[in-house]
């Protein structure tokens, strides 16, 4: 072997030596109070951290048994706990002046907990980066992850900052002043994050495979980020985009920018829709969102199927589209739907209005417009909206107009408003055979058609926890002619109508799916009664003297 391969067969040895012999010689775990003093001082919460190992390898440090502890305010239980926590380092001050000058960070498997307070106004995140605590602790000689002194030898509590290493030594000032601290590299690797509300009895949403990549983090400045996750029930998130600087008085407030694709989301259990409301179904959507701080910015398209719009109704048989545009007042939890465009086939209804989200539970003032909806397209939606036709009947051809506002709570709201349906058709019901009985009375034949033609239909309509009420029904129908009434239909969709057809006056009792048309013999008397005081009144003959005449006294 000639003398330069000796010489590079030596400097490998040698270096083999020092990669095996380096972590007997340097105690990782004198590392331990100096890394959980700074993570307590750069998050402004206790933090710990279990056994060291020194890598050369892989260039860092490993610490298994993470923990954070959350907002007191919030709970005593840890914020993040994780399996391990990789420190990578820079290797040539660590081996020979043994400063720990971090390059990045890789949290692995971590449980994360998020919590909305009680009024909506905070997250237990919104403190993180807040040092005052930690700077009070430092003073001390502590940390608030324990006791322990940072023990001769350890790094520097200043090292100098170098290319892509962090530095973790907090600026002294007030309570929300912003730690000076910058990492080349932040991860997340299969995270579990489980989203709450304070004082709520809904069950906790669970996002699993969560994975996070932050190039260059700063507390001080922006920078771009890369989220992955699965949904509750199913379904993906993704998030690319950059945020920062972060807001050290409150981290939710934190300016933000980035692009959302979201794949077969479960909409009745996503977090994204109050549950209270009652909406359910898979939607795909793709968007952006905008943060100052202090208001966010939110638009895109919702494409949904199986849409169920009210708790009572089912899934809508086509899909349908929404085009949206919200402002969302962080610190207020309101927020104002300026474009939503509702489509299904070719039917474009027009939604806006606004919604209060600071409470338990969301309330919002909606309108509800459209004109000249296609029938054909809109019957689709029907059974997502409550609404029950009779039993192997459809709605066919013509046009609806709707024009409706939604008010309250969305667990009791209350609808209102007018509907014109035109030129349509009840296919699948004869609505001359359910009406044969009173046909007779204003002496109308039953017909056979097995179809209902609707020429006109229009109401006022209240829609309401306690049931739907129309009133100001006019109806016209060429087997019936034109009829009048008002009605309600309970919860459970029982029908009480009164209607009058060519001053016959008849019931619609029954079910939306199986309706009984009935004549009104009650309704009949009192016309009748009626009738005869006002002809009485105007001098006519009173029907009714030849039955009373008999009742009179004869004379003697």
């Amino acid at each position: 072997m000639n003398r330069p391969l000796k010489i590079v067969a030596i400097v490998i040895g040698v270096l083999l030596v020092i990669v095996i012999a380096v972590p007997f010689f340097i105690d990782a775990n004198a590392f331990r109070p100096r890394l959980e003093s700074e993570l307590t001082d750069t998050l402004g919460r206790p933090s710990k951290v279990g056994n060291l190992s020194l890598s050369l390898f892989s260039g860092g440090v490993t610490a298994d048994n993470i923990s954070i502890a959350d907002d007191p305010a919030f709970s005593q239980t840890p914020f993040i706990q994780a399996k391990s926590l990789k420190v990578g380092v820079e290797l040539i001050p660590l081996i020979f002046s043994k400063s720990l000058n971090i390059t990045d960070l890789t949290l692995n498997q971590p449980e994360i907990s998020l919590v909305h307070s009680r009024e909506g106004d905070k997250w237990n995140f919104s403190s993180l980066g807040n040092t005052g605590t930690a700077q009070a602790q430092a003073k001390t000689g502590t940390t608030a992850a324990g006791t322990a002194t940072r023990p001769s030898g350890s790094a520097n509590s200043t090292p100098p900052p170098s290319s892509g290493s962090a530095n973790s030594t907090s600026t002294s000032g007030s309570a929300s002043s912003t730690p000076n601290l910058s990492i080349g590299k932040l991860k997340v690797s299969n995270g579990r994050v489980t989203v709450s509300r304070a004082g709520s009895s809904q069950q906790p949403r669970i996002y699993d495979k969560v994975d996070i990549e932050v190039s260059n983090f700063s507390f001080t400045s922006s920078f771009p980020f890369q989220m992955t996750a699965s949904l509750p029930a199913g379904g993906s998130l993704k998030l690319e985009g950059t945020a920062g600087p972060i807001d050290a008085s409150n981290a939710a407030h934190t300016p933000l920018q980035a692009k959302v694709s979201i794949k077969q989301m479960n909409l009745a259990a996503s977090g994204f829709i109050d549950p209270a409301a009652g909406i359910s179904g898979i939607a795909d959507f793709e968007g952006s969102l905008v943060s100052d701080g202090h208001e966010v910015k939110t638009s895109g398209t919702l494409k949904g199927e199986k849409l169920q719009v009210v708790k009572k109704g089912a899934p809508a048989g086509k899909p349908l589209q929404v085009q949206y545009t919200v402002v969302h007042d962080l610190v207020k939890e309101t927020g104002t739907l300026s474009q939503g465009e509702v489509t299904m086939g070719k039917a474009v209804a027009h939604l806006t209005g606004t919604y209060d989200a600071h409470g338990t539970t969301t309330i919002v003032n909606l309108k509800m417009e459209g004109q000249g909806l296609p029938v054909d397209d809109v019957e689709a939606m029907l059974p997502a909206v409550g609404v029950i036709l009779p039993s192997g009947s459809q709605l066919k051809g013509g046009t609806l107009a709707v024009n409706l506002v939604t008010t309250g709570p969305v667990d009791k709201s209350v609808t209102t408003g007018t509907v014109r349906l035109e030129n349509s058709a009840l296919a699948g019901f004869n609505l001359g055979s359910k009406l044969s009985a009173i046909s007779a009375l204003s002496g109308k034949g039953a017909t056979a058609q097995k179809d209902t033609t609707i020429q006109n239909f229009s109401a006022n309509v209240r829609v309401a926890p306690e049931g739907t009420r129309a009133d100001n029904i006019s109806l016209i129908v060429p087997t019936l002619g034109t009829a009048s009434g008002a009605g309600t239909v309970s919860p459970s969709n029982a029908l009480d109508f009164k209607m009058k057809a060519d001053n016959i006056p008849f019931l619609i009792q029954g079910t939306t799916s199986d309706p009984k048309f009935l004549p009104d013999v009650k309704g009949m008397a009192g016309g009748m009664m009626q009738n005869a005081l006002t002809g009485n009144k105007l001098g006519q003959k009173n029907p009714l003297s030849g039955v009373t005449g008999m009742f009179k006294k004869k004379p003697n």
